[in-house]
């Protein structure tokens, strides 16, 4: 009993530091939020961030995966709805650049992300979207409906793509009109994979 007491407490102390951090980073950006300012909003003490995530970039890189892992999340609804397949893949592609509107998502994933963290292919959030991604294009090659070419490559591709359009549209001046010109690019590069047979 006391080991599970001690379990959810942590947990606990982590979810305060991630939501005081989040709201920071936010409003400030990585060089603007400070220590202080996370443990001040979750009522806990610099201990407890150095002990739960090392340092403030330790705490920044977990706020990135966390909100990273919530678009995938989201951007994979978004394919469900659409009926999944090679139609769900392109409404995936679609809804993680539309996120890019999103001013927290622009602030920390898209602009502040890649400077502090490096190459976002590189993020545990986007490798576990990339696998995702492979086992759709599996599913895809195996119907025959995508072009024979090695899936590891395509699903990097892919999600490459809708990436960097995402980091275009986050540094936009005009994101809206920017983004209407990155899911139309989007989906004419993408539909270069799809098989002859399907294309008719």
């Amino acid at each position: 009993m006391t080991a599970k007491t001690r379990a959810a407490m942590m947990q606990e102390t982590r979810a305060k530091l991630l939501a005081a951090a989040r709201k920071a980073f936010a409003e400030k950006g990585f060089a603007g939020a400070y220590m202080d300012d996370f443990t001040a909003e979750a009522g806990l003490t610099r201990g407890a961030l150095y002990h739960n995530f090392g340092d403030k970039r330790g705490l920044f890189a977990a706020v990135v995966d966390e909100i990273d892992s919530a678009m995938a999340a989201q951007a994979q609804e978004a394919g469900k709805r659409a009926g999944g397949g090679w139609g769900g893949l392109l409404a995936e592609g679609a809804a993680y650049i539309e996120m890019a509107l999103r001013p927290e998502v622009q602030r920390i994933v898209l602009l502040d992300g890649p400077s502090v963290l490096g190459d976002p292919s590189q993020w545990p959030s986007q490798n576990r979207c990339l696998r995702a991604t492979i086992a759709t294009l599996n599913d895809l090659a195996a119907q025959g409906a995508i072009k024979p070419v090695d899936i590891e490559a395509l699903a990097r591709l892919l999600n490459g793509v809708a990436l960097n359009a995402a980091l275009w549209v986050a540094a936009s001046d005009d994101p809206k009109a920017t983004l209407r010109k990155a899911i139309a690019a989007f989906e004419c590069l993408a539909s270069g994979v799809i098989a002859k047979a399907d294309a008719t």
